[in-house]
């Protein structure tokens, strides 16, 4: 983990950040890419399996253009198998178990640490000709080796998604601390827009303010916090700046500056809201910001930190996204023609200029960067104002977190309560993975 820490901090040093990719791609299974330059001899066409979220379906791998090129050159066709997007993690880890896996997967890397035993279950890529290109191999990495694939160095960053329109045409400056976040919020709701969309439906999205916010504070306060966590000489119901942050953002849900119905509300929704003008503001990453705009350039929108204090740091999730091939997979050598093909350097630069990403390979040119990302550059980067979220320190899965954070907002659970619960489960996990002084 502390391989990929550094090269997640690696990444931000660089420049900008995105997450998620765009380049549409069919809804259901099916479709094709390119190879590299090498064609298939002869026999029939090998179809290989690419397992993905429905919830990261545009991504720029999976682009149908992109998928049919791979075929025609290399007569591999690359079947998508598009998964439930609160379920992704539970039926890979089925799949894995049971030897059923598919070629390919798209993936969190830090996640496939703590969800999908990396070490286990995928295939080392270090001897990969492409591997010999990268500027910063560290944000493909763990243990000490390439597991994961990605064109790009970027890592998400994760705060305030807001209008800067809305901003504009009210008055409102970016509030620096909670007290006048909470007074923006008030003239948004009085001028009858929602202040801040909260889709929690989908458990994760209630963990984007904790997720920055707690790092943001061990940072300046306790910078061995999650290492004493991890080693159990700290509980995390014990800590009540965790409560406080937690009670933070229930405050926002309880004051009524969020839509109605969080619980019902998904993510899926939110490009519309800000489409439609609905919504000013919402707690996600800057992955959202380039969903918006690829469908409306207009839309002028930025980030800004999670204004749990004065000064806050911008989050920076793990890179996300990337490429493994499982050891399981039926077909690792049509898996790494794929692979080859996307890092080849023509396919490799057409992503990176599409996708506005900053590139890992030593051939392949970063373009220029769209406003909202220059911004993040300029506001937070470069005065070294980030600070990489909870789940880079992370070593067990935390879907048992997100669904105690679904229980507050249900009114079962208390900030304190969620802690204790989310302890409790902590704990198990590690003791299950055999970490010392559990």
């Amino acid at each position: 983990m502390q391989t990929i820490a550094k090269g997640a901090i690696a990444a931000l040093l660089a420049v900008s950040l995105a997450a998620c990719s765009s380049a549409k791609t069919n809804s259901e299974s099916s479709a094709s890419g390119g190879s590299s330059p090498s064609n298939n001899s002869g026999g029939g066409k090998v179809t290989i399996e690419l397992a993905i979220s429905k919830s990261s379906q545009d991504s720029a791998f999976v682009a149908q253009d992109l998928l049919k090129e791979f075929e025609e050159k290399t007569n591999i066709r690359v079947n998508l198998q598009l998964l439930p997007a609160e379920q992704t993690t539970t039926v890979l880890q089925t799949k894995l178990a049971v030897n059923e896996t598919p070629d390919l997967i798209q993936y969190n890397l830090a996640s496939a640490v703590t969800d999908l035993n990396l070490e286990r279950n995928f295939e080392i890529l270090d001897n990969e000709p492409w591997v010999s290109r990268l500027l910063n191999k560290n944000v493909l990495s763990a243990y000490g080796h390439v597991y994961s694939f990605h064109v790009s160095q970027d890592t998400g960053m994760q705060g305030v998604v807001y209008n800067k329109d809305m901003f504009k045409d009210l008055g409102l400056a970016i509030p620096n601390n909670f007290e006048e976040f909470l007074a923006v919020c008030e003239k948004i709701k009085a001028a009858g827009i929602t202040p801040v969309f909260m889709p929690f439906k989908d458990a994760w999205a209630a963990n984007i303010w904790p997720a920055a916010a707690f790092a943001d504070y061990a940072a300046k306060n306790d910078p061995t916090l999650f290492d004493d966590l991890n080693a159990n000489t700290k509980k995390w119901s014990e800590i009540p700046e965790f409560v406080k942050l937690l009670d933070q953002q229930y405050e926002v849900f309880k004051k009524g500056y969020t839509n109605a119905d969080i619980l019902s509300d998904s993510y899926d929704m939110a490009v519309g809201k800000f489409l439609n003008k609905e919504v000013a503001m919402m707690f996600m990453g800057d992955w959202l910001i380039e969903n918006v705009t690829k469908q409306d350039p207009n839309m002028n929108l930025g980030l800004f930190a999670i204004p749990a204090y004065d000064n806050s740091s911008l989050g920076a999730s793990p890179l996300g996204g990337q490429l493994f091939i499982p050891k399981g997979a039926k077909h690792i050598e049509e898996a790494k023609k794929f692979l080859d093909f996307v890092a080849s350097k023509e396919v490799a630069q057409n992503i990176v200029n599409q996708q506005s990403y900053v590139s890992n390979f030593n051939d392949v040119t970063t373009p220029e960067l769209p406003a909202y990302k220059q911004d993040i550059v300029d506001q937070y980067i470069t005065p070294q104002k980030t600070v990489l979220t909870t789940d880079a320190h992370m070593l067990v899965d935390r879907n048992e977190l997100y669904r105690a954070l679904q229980d507050q907002f249900a009114g079962g659970k208390t900030s304190q309560e969620v802690l204790e619960a989310w302890e409790t489960k902590f704990s198990e996990l590690m003791k299950d993975k055999g970490v010392a002084g559990f």
